[in-house]
């Protein structure tokens, strides 16, 4: 691919709270330019007064103009992503598509196949990999220090009440949302994926404990399974805490010695004990905010932009490919399945 040496022009797809965050971090970058912004609703109601750029209400409408564009940027409701993809794709745009990727294995092949046809790039989000105790984190297990992994242990639990699951919203609906572990929790599946590979033997139980009126899936689980590197995983998660987040943590137990990365987003080392080994100090992490999607995780999204920036300019490597966010689908689909 012929490096662009220019700056990257940007289209987002959904004005909503990520979507803007796009925005505000294409028109932060210097090396890149926003060109469109895409939504079904009036541009009165989305509040992009901020972006002085066209405002088109449908993907067709905007690829009809002769608008120059390198990347769309997805970040509409979740059952729309590949649908969406394949259209940009189709007209040879690279695409950077908001978690999930799909909400089957069957569309994110589908989009992986295209892309591949068309020689675009397909960027997933996984912005969470770049906060500072991730970084550490997959440095230290990729050093072998912790030895043999003899278990991981993931904990997300979560508020998600009527303040969320507005009657207007996409979120709570089956096809659009694709549920709890799709919406809420892929990016720590992610996270998990990212440090210790695949899973296998995976059994669950699921249940609904106090959404029934507000979505149409589970609010809590508990599923346990083996990693196919070695050691084993469990995974319990719940929308259903009261009034705020509790907590997304994940602690393992290695040959020599023990981690918990803990806080409302994965986002502070809380214990690191491990044989002949001092933790460094790390740089602060952005603070956590239960429904506010411009903080915790989502703080991170300058760094997706700035890695799509120097990918097509030929200076780096995807940070997270179209095959990582295939797998996360499919993790996904296999766990919803037993």
């Amino acid at each position: 691919m012929t490096a662009l040496n220019r700056k990257v022009k940007f289209a987002v797809i959904g004005c909503g709270h990520i979507g803007k965050r796009h925005a505000e971090m294409v028109t932060r970058n210097e090396e890149s330019e926003l060109v469109a912004l895409i939504d079904v609703k009036d541009k009165p109601q989305l509040g992009i007064d901020a972006y002085p750029v066209p405002f088109f209400n449908s993907i067709d409408e905007f690829l009809a103009t002769d608008i120059e564009v390198d990347v769309v940027n997805i970040a509409s409701p979740n059952g729309f992503h590949a649908e969406q993809a394949m259209k940009c794709l189709e007209a040879r745009k690279h695409i950077v598509v908001e978690k999930p990727m799909a909400l089957n294995k069957k569309d994110a092949e589908k989009v992986i196949f295209k892309a591949l046809q068309v020689h675009r790039q397909v960027f997933a989000v996984m912005q969470n990999r770049y906060s500072p105790p991730s970084v550490w984190i997959k440095e230290l297990i990729e050093s072998g220090k912790l030895g043999k992994i003899y278990m991981v242990q993931l904990n997300c639990y979560w508020n998600r009440d009527a303040r969320y699951y507005k009657p207007e919203s996409w979120h709570g609906k089956k096809d659009l949302d694709g549920g709890t572990l799709f919406t809420q929790f892929s990016h720590f599946i992610d996270i998990m994926y990212w440090l210790f590979g695949d899973i296998t033997n995976i059994q669950g139980k699921f249940n609904d404990f106090n959404h029934q009126q507000l979505t149409d899936f589970e609010d809590s689980g508990f599923v346990s399974f083996d990693f196919v590197n070695g050691g084993m995983g469990a995974l319990n998660y719940s929308t259903a805490v009261w009034n705020q987040n509790l907590e997304s943590s994940m602690t393992i137990i290695a040959e020599n010695g023990s981690v918990k990365i803990g806080g409302q987003y994965m986002d502070k080392v809380e214990v690191c004990n491990v044989k002949d080994y001092e933790m460094p100090e790390l740089a602060p992490t952005n603070p956590g905010n239960d429904y506010g999607a411009y903080k915790g995780s989502a703080a991170n999204h300058h760094y997706v932009i700035e890695n799509v920036v120097g990918v097509l300019n030929g200076r780096e490597t995807i940070t997270t490919n179209a095959l990582e966010g295939l797998k996360i689908v499919e993790i996904i689909e296999r766990i919803y399945s037993i």
